[in-house]
């Protein structure tokens, strides 16, 4: 056979050998490297303010990373090690029956339904063993970041690294990518745009809101009494996050905790924080932060949160809504481009 015929097929199955390598090469490390260029996007304009400063590239890069490791990277680790620590203090709370926790009135809810009607007896030991296979599911993943130090410390070494030269070598980047695309390069660059819109649309229009509604909920929950102040709030962030229901599925139990224990005025004082405080923030930032990016329908939005959680894991709360923000981005693109293929063929 015709070595010019040969050739180009044993390239491609070249080609793709060495791209399964290089995947399996980069996969321990993904999520820190999809973080890091979220975090690039994110920060470009602060990036690129701190170059007009500096005048420096590399420089400017390194003050951008450890400003962003100074402010989001070591506040997130040391949040993440006491919502571990209170996990399992609720975990523990809950398996030894505990009145001072947020499940035992929910157990008692439960059981007094059943008390009223026997057939629904099944209801609190569903309800039970749901709470248990839900903190069992926490504990797990989170203990899991936590279990090995030396992965956890080359994910984070990893990060910084990555986003220092995202930041740096961006555009080279960009450019090598455009090259490398069949595309024309004016393509590329509309699905470049569309690409970080959908990026600071989930992270600036829904993880920014979540993040400040879960600070100000758990600031009500130690101002009124609600213990693992950290585990609750950080729940609140990923319960914002889900549309229509949102922070209501956290604090709602938070409020039924403490008339459970007697504490009325503090419940009425937690109702009143967070119709007030947190259910309003939403509707005053969440417009200002997202701008013109893509916006989810709420049924995606909500299935995304679950399916990310369930798919990702821990991270699954950011990735899965940002996956199907990019997913719809470039269908979007593909569309218009196939539909403007079409008008051309018709002679339009």
């Amino acid at each position: 056979m015709n070595n010019h015929i040969i050739r180009p097929y044993f390239l491609l199955a070249l080609l793709t050998g060495t791209f399964i390598l290089a995947f399996f090469v980069f996969r321990p490390f993904l999520y820190a490297l999809i973080l890091a260029a979220i975090f690039a996007i994110v920060f470009h304009r602060f990036h690129r303010e701190i170059i007009a400063i500096i005048h420096h590239e590399a420089a400017a890069a390194l003050c951008t990373t450890i400003i962003i490791v100074a402010i989001i990277l070591i506040p997130v680790a040391l949040l993440s090690y006491q919502i571990f620590q209170e996990s399992e203090q609720v975990y523990r709370s809950f398996t030894q029956t505990n009145q001072n926790s947020i499940f035992t009135g929910v157990k008692k809810i439960t059981e007094n339904i059943g008390q009223l009607n026997p057939a629904l007896n099944q209801l609190s030991i569903n309800v039970d063993q749901y709470i248990q296979q839900w903190l069992t599911w926490l504990i797990k993943n989170i203990g899991a970041v936590f279990s090995n130090l030396t992965k956890l410390a080359a994910n984070c070494f990893i990060f910084i690294v990555s986003l220092y030269y995202l930041l740096k070598d961006g555009k080279r980047i960009k450019d090598a990518l455009m090259i490398l695309s069949p595309l024309s390069d004016e393509n590329d660059e509309v699905i470049f745009q569309r690409l970080v819109a959908a990026v600071n649309s989930v992270v600036k229009g829904s993880l920014v809101v979540a993040v400040i509604q879960g600070f100000l909920a758990g600031i009500g929950f130690f101002l009124f009494g609600v213990p693992n102040v950290a585990l609750w709030g950080t729940a609140t962030v990923i319960a914002a996050l889900i549309p229509g229901i949102g922070t209501t599925i956290v604090i709602a139990p938070a409020i039924i905790f403490l008339l459970l224990q007697g504490s009325t005025i503090e419940a009425l004082g937690l109702l009143i924080w967070g119709a007030f405080i947190v259910g309003l923030i939403d509707n005053l930032l969440r417009p200002k932060l997202i701008g013109k990016g893509t916006r989810l329908h709420p049924l995606v939005a909500f299935l995304s949160v679950f399916g990310g959680l369930i798919f990702f894991g821990p991270m699954g709360f950011l990735l899965g809504p940002l996956a199907l923000s990019l997913f719809f981005a470039v269908l979007h693109i593909y569309l218009t481009k196939s539909l403007e293929h079409s008008l051309e063929a018709d002679g339009f």
